[in-house]
């Protein structure tokens, strides 16, 4: 860890810094993007490494921006039920899910994790858009009793194999029943915090929400002298592993013009059911008339990519374009350029093939299976 004074980092003010922030530049954080208004840091120097660290030991991340919108109020549920497609009737306290949060014409406003805290407490950790400018708005005319606000709480996560063995490092043996996608509260020496078992990663992960910005370095030095034993290392959120999983990244994979059926989450959509939600009537329309584009998987034909795409790229059929790909990266451990794309229905057969056009030439890119590893998951529920 690095321990000379490190020269101030930034754009200004508008654009705010972590609590995790001055740790993250300490252990060699030189890169950072801006998601939902905030750094996060994108360099801890190779990303083939930091994948390696992420699928062979552990990595800790800062992941803050997942900024949390919270509902509170005696109609938090129904109000929470209205802001996205799926069923949460049987989301228990102390439960999360995946969720979409759609608008009115059925379109994908972000896909965020859903926490049940209590009864009539939920957060909703986000993806990259501004959330809670929509819930205050849909709460303005909703005729509900809620209040909906951000709270004080700034997620780390904490993934790959060895999580597991430093939280019990840092929580002893009962966090070892904490299940996928369920939470639990615990104070570890005075840090209070939300964990749960979840993660953008497609491998073993937790993630620690800190309800006190003021103790970000404490917390972020103690899981780092916890996993020394078991080979952590500081890390952020992996390209070439989300896409190995198929894991999805709003604004590149969908936005605001994507649609649910487009994406194959069909599950994630609760047509039936009888709370009403937005985007319900538009999504129904959409399931009766088919879409007209699907995402796949491809595999690219070409020498290895030297890190994701920073475009779409075109894809054409016979001259014509038929679609894009959305995230394209190299996976070393699959030794083949991997990318999740866009195309028009009557392409999206397995075995089709496309010419991509990207830097340096065309290539021939195929639809595959997807995920491209670990296509059930077992490892992230393991």
């Amino acid at each position: 860890m690095a321990t000379q004074q490190q020269k101030e980092f930034g754009f200004g003010t508008q654009v705010r810094k972590s609590p995790y922030f001055d740790a993250t530049v300490r252990w060699g954080a030189t890169g950072f993007s801006v998601y939902n208004h905030m750094y996060i840091p994108r360099d801890f120097g190779n990303p083939e490494q930091n994948f390696w660290n992420l699928v062979n030991d552990a990595i800790l991340c800062d992941v803050a921006v997942e900024r949390q919108v919270e509902i509170t109020g005696p109609d938090a549920a129904q109000f929470a039920q209205l802001l996205t497609p799926r069923d949460l009737s049987k989301c228990a306290v102390g439960q999360c899910k995946y969720v979409l949060i759609t608008n009115a014409d059925g379109g994908i406003l972000n896909d965020p994790i859903l926490l049940r805290l209590e009864e009539n407490r939920f957060w909703i950790s986000l993806a990259d858009s501004d959330i809670l400018l929509w819930a205050q708005g849909v709460a303005i005319n909703s005729g509900l009793d809620v209040t909906i606000r951000e709270p004080d709480v700034s997620p780390l996560q904490l993934q790959g194999p060895k999580s597991g063995e430093i939280m019990q490092a840092l929580f002893g043996d009962s966090i070892t029943d904490l299940k996928y996608y369920w939470l639990r509260e615990y104070d570890l020496d005075g840090i209070p915090l939300i964990v749960s078992r979840t993660g953008w990663s497609s491998e073993l992960g937790y993630e620690l929400y800190l309800q006190d910005g003021s103790k970000g370095d404490e917390l972020w030095e103690k899981i780092m002298a916890a996993g020394a034993p078991f080979g952590l290392k500081p890390g952020h959120t992996s390209s070439i592993r989300r896409i190995e999983g198929g894991m999805l990244s709003y604004h590149a994979d969908m936005d605001i013009n994507t649609n649910p059926y487009e994406l194959g989450l069909d599950r994630l959509v609760e047509l039936d059911m009888e709370a009403d939600f937005i985007g319900k009537s538009a999504l129904k329309r959409i399931r009766e008339e088919g879409v007209s584009r699907k995402q796949v998987g491809l595999l690219i034909d070409s020498p290895a990519l030297t890190g994701p795409n920073t475009r779409f790229w075109t894809l054409e059929k016979e001259g014509e374009q038929v679609g894009k790909v959305t995230s394209a990266v190299f996976s070393p451990r699959l030794e083949q350029n991997i990318a999740l794309a866009m195309v028009s229905a009557e392409f999206a057969d397995l075995g089709t093939t496309f010419e991509v056009d990207m830097p340096g030439g065309k290539a021939t890119a195929t639809v595959v299976e997807m995920p491209f590893f670990d296509p059930k998951k077992a490892i992230a529920a393991s």
